[in-house]
């Protein structure tokens, strides 16, 4: 008795708190039969900011505050990629001859065999990717095109977009969105 009681009460708990992403995804366009979830646009949106955390945006396109206790992203700037009022450090090659990356401290940035790397400007301001189409985007995240144009040069590492390659049409426009 017991333990029927547990699980139904953890089925209500996992029922009630999955009801926001079930409504999600629930959104779809009557007629959709190529199997891919078409959200409204306020969907597309909430579930985009949840894929940005997990996949680290703002690892890579945030700068980064640093006080005693600890690091914090810089709000103010967040995607704005590598600033360059960032105070700049002499770089020791000598490493990377031993087949070594080097990142700068806030991590938009790195140096390796292919020279100096800057992750790209992702916010939705005018410098950002705000008057890029969506096309590009899809041309960018999944095929690894610098900023989403066919004949752009391949996106430079650290950018992990052989990984995002993998991730759903859906998951790639809320995105974008």
């Amino acid at each position: 008795m017991k333990q029927t009681f547990f699980v139904l009460t953890a089925l209500a708990i996992a029922v009630t708190t999955s009801i926001p992403f079930v409504s999600c995804i629930s959104n779809t366009k009557a007629g959709n039969t190529n199997g891919e979830v078409v959200l409204r646009q306020d969907s597309l949106v909430k579930r985009g900011s949840y894929w940005v955390s997990p996949i680290g945006y703002d690892d890579c396109h945030s700068p980064k505050k640093f006080d005693p206790n600890g690091v914090e992203i810089d709000r103010q700037h967040r995607f704005s990629d590598y600033l360059s009022t960032t105070p700049g450090s002499k770089v020791n090659t000598c490493v990377m001859k031993n087949r070594w990356v080097l990142f700068a401290m806030d991590l938009t940035s790195s140096f390796g065999p292919r020279g100096r790397s800057c992750s790209a400007n992702i916010s939705s301001d005018a410098p950002g990717i705000s008057n890029r189409k969506e096309e590009q985007f899809f041309k960018a995240l999944p095929e690894g095109k610098s900023k989403g144009l066919k004949e752009s040069h391949p996106l430079l590492p650290p950018m992990p977009w052989f990984v995002y390659k993998n991730m759903s049409a859906t998951d790639i426009k809320a995105i974008f969105s």
